[in-house]
């Protein structure tokens, strides 16, 4: 039988470092991770047992952070969107799938967090040919993706309505002010933090919890048993594409169902800084009010013993639950009400949402049937779920960025005398500024269509350096056979629709419904 503390690469013992620390080699390019005990949620979260209530409490929530970020973009915009102009048939199970497959993948990127410390951005720069190609290319990814800032114009048109009583005209400059506006506001969420991600976590349970019930009171309210039946027959009932719809809508709508499928990597950062298992040995990004904590450079493991091997099954059975409990099943239910809200302002209506309305188009409708106090609830309901987006995706491009520069540069770390804070708020406001003057130049949910089909390029990427990855943990938090068929089945499904988004760009899309 196979000495289960071998380097899976090489098939040596570990080899102590110079301080006599034993190491564990994982890829390329990077440093060795010394290998210490995994902590027990205990000990990370501070309490005597994880009953109930403190699972609530304190250890669920990064995928809350993920989920803000989806309720905005894909449950809000492009799935109303494609609902109110093509109904459920046909597309209501490509959601469902999408969201499934997003899961799992998310599931798998946690999984080399939680047994590394290591955020995935860094991560990456231990597949081959290393870190020099594959740190900054996904850091560009990522900003190139979501730079376009049509989350936050969005965000700004419903304010703009909220503010003034009335859907804004066409091309109105005021919306793009309330959109930067609300990038400030980011801004100082940020900066008012002790520790980034848990201020981050609680804004996202509050504002997530408002927004559900708040559709819940809503849809009850006024969408009759038909439509809600029609919902949820169309999330389980597989079917063609309805006709008309491109597979570039598809592809939006696919890439921005749940998180953004094959860069949802860029949120799952948060479960080290939440102290998910490794994540609590190697520090976090605290805020300009906490106190500066050391955030390492490089990740940290445990070995394969009886007592790590134990402690990993929990800390796996939690982030289970954190992911299928909170981010699945949020993400179910912030589809399905949006969508049939706005089955049921085409209804009242008559017509068709399009992309420059769509922000602000069941608001509208439910003003004309119901009253001005139903126009108000819906466009608050809006500006928060579209700012969850904004807070997420904004924050995320910043502590991409971060995690990056200071893990590959030796000379930035000495710069930034350790504290990390020192790049991540003046990028942040760096980024502030670029991006508006981004959303000046297309409408609202274009931007996002933009951003969600080149999420889908990162499938065709990081589902293999996935499996790379974390085929080379330490034994216990290996993924089985199955995880790689998944990691697979994200490449075909997503990467489908990138192909066809870049096919659609330059000529003709590789299929028409």
């Amino acid at each position: 039988m196979a000495d289960p503390t071998l380097d899976p690469a090489s098939n040596e013992p570990p080899v102590p470092d110079s301080s006599g620390t034993a190491t564990y080699r994982l890829g390329v390019s990077r440093p060795d991770l010394p290998i210490t005990d995994l902590p027990s949620p205990e000990e990370v979260f501070g309490v005597r047992k994880i009953g109930p209530r403190e699972l609530v409490k304190y250890a669920l929530g990064p995928s809350m952070i993920a989920l803000g970020i989806s309720i905005g973009s894909g449950e809000w915009l492009l799935g109303p969107q494609a609902v109110g102009q093509f109904g459920f048939e046909g597309i209501g199970w490509i959601i469902v799938v999408s969201a499934v497959l997003q899961t799992l993948y998310n599931i798998e990127c946690s999984r080399y967090v939680m047994a590394t410390g290591e955020a995935p951005v860094v991560g990456w720069g231990r597949v081959p040919p290393g870190w020099i190609l594959w740190v900054p290319v996904s850091v560009f990814i990522v900003i190139f993706s979501f730079i376009v800032g049509g989350w936050a114009a969005s965000a700004g048109q419903g304010l703009y309505a909220l503010v003034h009583g009335e859907v804004p005209a066409k091309g109105a400059e005021e919306p793009r002010i309330w959109a930067i506006a609300l990038l400030v506001v980011v801004f100082l969420i940020a900066a008012g933090a002790r520790r980034v991600s848990r201020t981050l976590e609680l804004a996202n349970w509050v504002m997530i919890g408002a927004i559900l019930v708040g559709l819940v009171l809503v849809c009850l309210f006024v969408v009759p048993f038909g439509l809600w039946w029609d919902g949820i027959k169309g999330f389980v009932t597989p079917a063609a594409p309805p006709d008309g719809i491109t597979a570039t809508q598809i592809g939006g709508l696919v890439g921005f169902t749940a998180l953004a499928s094959g860069l949802n990597w860029y949120v799952m950062g948060h479960y080290r800084d939440k102290g998910y298992g490794m994540g609590h040995r190697t520090g976090f990004i605290a805020g300009l009010r906490g106190e500066r904590v050391k955030l390492l450079a490089s990740g940290v493991t445990f070995p394969d013993d009886a007592r790590n091997r134990a402690m990993w099954r929990r800390w796996y059975r939690l982030l289970l639950t954190d992911m299928w409990a909170i981010f699945f099943g949020g993400a179910m239910l912030g589809m399905l009400l949006p969508t049939i809200l706005m089955a049921r302002a085409v209804e009242i209506t008559g017509t068709k949402p399009t992309q420059e309305n769509v922000p602000t188009f069941v608001a509208a409708a439910l003003d004309a049937e119901y009253g001005r106090w139903l126009f108000y609830l819906a466009l608050i309901l809006g500006v928060l779920i579209l700012f969850t987006t904004q807070l997420g995706i904004f924050e995320a491009m910043v502590r991409v960025t971060t995690d990056a520069a200071h893990a590959t540069s030796p000379r930035l770390r000495g710069l930034l005398e350790g504290d990390p804070r020192r790049f991540y708020y003046p990028f942040m406001l760096v980024l502030l500024v670029i991006i508006g003057i981004i959303l000046h130049f297309a409408l609202p949910v274009s931007l996002v269509q933009w951003s969600a089909n080149m999420s889908n390029l990162g499938a065709l990427i990081y589902p293999f350096m996935l499996m790379y990855l974390n085929s080379r943990l330490p034994r216990p938090a290996r993924p089985r056979l199955w995880h790689h068929v998944i990691l697979l089945l994200n490449f075909l499904f997503f990467g489908f629709f990138f192909v066809n988004f870049v096919a659609d760009f330059i000529g003709d899309p590789l299929i028409t419904f």
